[in-house]
């Protein structure tokens, strides 16, 4: 891993991304509460976390948007 647990790679949220800043504040609060993930603010679908990732230790190879090995 050579990115903080909560940057994620900019090809899966990029810079200028409309909702990156909530998107971030999700991603942040769901790490302090040590919760698996959060609920995406535009798709409403659940997105794993930097630190569940991380805990499983590999990349799945789906384009997560957090994954810490990409």
């Amino acid at each position: 891993m050579t990115r903080s647990l909560r940057e994620p790679h900019p090809d899966r949220l990029p810079p200028d991304h409309p909702m990156r800043t909530e998107i971030l504040r999700r991603h942040d609060a769901a790490l302090e509460a040590g919760e698996p993930g959060y609920l995406d603010p535009l798709s409403g679908l659940f997105v794993i976390t930097a630190a569940t990732h991380a805990a499983r230790g590999r990349c799945c190879r789906n384009g997560c948007r957090h994954c810490p090995f990409c």
